[in-house]
């Protein structure tokens, strides 16, 4: 690596500090014989989160981009929340049903409907309870045309949210989720989706667990299987098309645990509703929580370009912890990355990089962590033999 003219490192590389004192951590343990990959669904898409922890317990197939049908509703309702809460868009504010919302999305449409009258005014909140309870396609398109003139235009709003939130795998055309072959989005990608929704917007989240909604004097009950299962869910949606089969995006919360299941690609409505029930049921019998360092701790260090000092501690903001089978005997390995070496001056509790987790079995934790303490600019010689490095480092 070079240095640049002002003594700092021109371009900082990707680092890694590999935490090998964590790879036995478990090894003591008795064996077990739950393990995460050793389960088996039938869906061709599937991922099950621990949301506390960000353990990922199952996921089969979860970066593949497929059409995400109605689960592209969750970003519909992401808009439409941030709206809300950014004050661009309040609950009692009215929007008239269109004739293409009509058409396309209300009764002529024989889809999941709300039953909105043409060229009726609906209100915000009102429309909302209709997406998420009813799944409704025409609601959808009143809020899309309402908010941003055309679906288009709003399906670049659902593009905008997609990119701040780090979806990769994720791109919308229209808020309804219909069938469009550059609609695309993945189970992990879903999963992160729900997740935000839960923890950003838990005023609006809680509309996901109500039982029923009327509207146009038509009562509906709530489409998401799960609800009725016994399994703690309190959301969210269904999807299904005839490329990718049935899909489910759901959370359940048990004794204080919430656990996020996306699954999709299975062959009927009534083998995705049992594939769920027996992941989330799953999920919750067969893991538990275990600590590998407490919140502060030092996790690993990272060097220092330039500074009084050659290395920074780094730790996480909060307790990192992991779940893992019960009993199971496990070899973790603990990785930090980050991009460096940082330059000084470096100020304590500043963002670098990541922890990730992996165990022997697929399962994985990852959590951002910050720098430890201050390390104040160095002297002339200490930047100029770190310069020195650098630059040795770089033609290496």
């Amino acid at each position: 690596m070079t240095a640049s003219r002002s003594g700092m490192p021109a371009c900082p590389r990707l680092a890694h500090a590999v935490l090998a004192f964590a790879l036995l951590l478990l090894a003591a343990l008795p064996p077990s014989d739950a393990s995460a990959q050793g389960y088996e669904t039938r869906a061709a898409q599937a991922i099950l989160v621990d949301v506390e922890t960000g353990t990922v317990l199952f996921e089969k197939d979860a970066d593949a981009r497929v059409p995400p049908a109605s689960m592209a509703k969750l970003m519909t309702m992401a808009v439409v929340f941030a709206a809300v809460r950014d004050g661009r868009l309040t609950l009692d504010q009215e929007f008239v049903v269109s004739e293409d919302a009509w058409r396309q999305g209300g009764a002529p449409s024989r889809g999941t409907t709300m039953f909105a009258e043409l060229k009726s005014s609906i209100r915000v909140e009102d429309l909302i309870r209709g997406v998420i309870v009813q799944s409704a396609n025409d609601g959808c398109i009143i809020l899309a045309e309402g908010m941003a003139g055309t679906q288009e235009a709003f399906a670049g709003l659902m593009n905008a949210e997609a990119k701040r939130l780090g979806l990769g795998n994720s791109h919308f055309t229209n808020p309804t989720g219909y069938v469009d072959p550059a609609q695309y989005s993945s189970a992990r990608d879903l999963a992160t989706l729900t997740a935000y929704l839960i923890r950003e917007f838990p005023e609006f989240y809680k509309i996901y667990a109500e039982p029923e909604f009327t509207w146009n004097k038509i009562r509906q009950l709530n489409r998401n299987p799960l609800l009725s299962m016994n399994v703690g869910a309190d959301g969210l949606t269904t999807g299904s098309t005839d490329e990718s089969g049935f899909g489910l995006a759901g959370s359940a919360v048990r004794n204080g645990q919430r656990l996020i299941l996306v699954i999709n690609g299975v062959e009927t409505d009534k083998l995705r509703n049992e594939e769920a029930r027996k992941l989330i049921q799953w999920g919750f019998d067969e893991f538990e929580r275990v600590r590998l360092f407490d919140e502060g701790e030092v996790v690993a260090e990272a060097r220092v370009f330039g500074g009084a000092d050659t290395r920074v501690g780094l730790v996480s903001k909060r307790p990192l912890e992991l779940l893992l089978p019960i009993g199971a005997r496990e070899v973790l390995r603990a990785e930090v990355v980050y991009q460096g070496p940082l330059p000084a001056p470096v100020e304590a509790g500043r963002e670098v990089g990541v922890i990730k987790v992996t165990t022997s079995e697929g399962m994985t934790m990852q959590a951002p962590v910050y720098t430890a303490s201050d390390v104040a600019l160095g002297g002339l010689q200490r930047r100029a033999l770190d310069g020195f490095e650098e630059l040795l480092l770089g033609w290496w």
